[in-house]
């Protein structure tokens, strides 16, 4: 699904709330989606076309992952992301990156942005991951991104082939202590990102 699809709905909250709305059902996943991933061939440029439409500036980010796994099998990934909301939702731009195909099968041939996966946060990764795979749903990526004392465990659920999308469960700790991202504080980090003149930075 394409991203400007859903940008361009009037009633945009509504629209994504809606996404893959009956296999949540089924599963159980009462929280809102939280977060659309979508796959672009650079995230500066993609990220600059969504501020000119109105958007305020995302936080792009690049490095490797602390941890992979890939259908059960360790591997390495690094790539480039950028974090930006429209209306409470979060907009995460990604790179295809090296040492997966897993966002590189998701470009649009036309290079739009193409919306691969949605987002829940919650508290226990692993518990919600484990619910899904006894309801025949395996974990398809088990990662974790590192930032000093920030953390970001996720786990991709392999459910495209019932809606489409990727479900994916997400959970930040500060210091092992979980919290939800403020909106405020990751567009003045995007703010002062760009008002630097360096869009992407590189956190190892």
């Amino acid at each position: 699904m394409l991203l400007a699809e859903i940008l361009s709905d009037n009633d945009f909250d509504s629209r994504v709330q809606g996404l893959a709305l009956k296999l949540r059902k089924k599963l159980g996943i009462d929280a809102p989606v939280y977060q659309l991933g979508v796959v672009v061939d650079n995230v500066e440029t993609a990220a600059e076309k969504l501020e000119r439409k109105g958007m305020k500036p995302f936080l792009l980010l690049g490095g490797s992952a602390e941890r992979w796994s890939e259908r059960g099998v360790d591997g390495h990934m690094r790539s480039r992301l950028g974090f930006g909301y429209h209306r409470g939702i979060e907009i995460e731009l990604l790179e295809p990156g090296e040492g997966t195909d897993f966002y590189r099968r998701s470009l649009d041939q036309r290079g739009r942005p193409l919306i691969q996966h949605l987002g829940f946060l919650v508290k226990d990764v692993d518990a919600w991951a484990n619910k899904l795979v006894n309801a025949g749903y395996p974990v398809y990526v088990r990662g974790k991104l590192g930032m000093g004392p920030l953390s970001i465990d996720f786990a991709y659920m392999d459910t495209e082939r019932d809606d489409g999308l990727i479900l994916e469960f997400i959970s930040h700790r500060f210091l092992g202590i979980w919290f939800k991202p403020p909106i405020w504080f990751q567009q003045l980090l995007g703010l002062i990102e760009k008002k630097t003149g360096k869009r992407c930075i590189d956190v190892g």
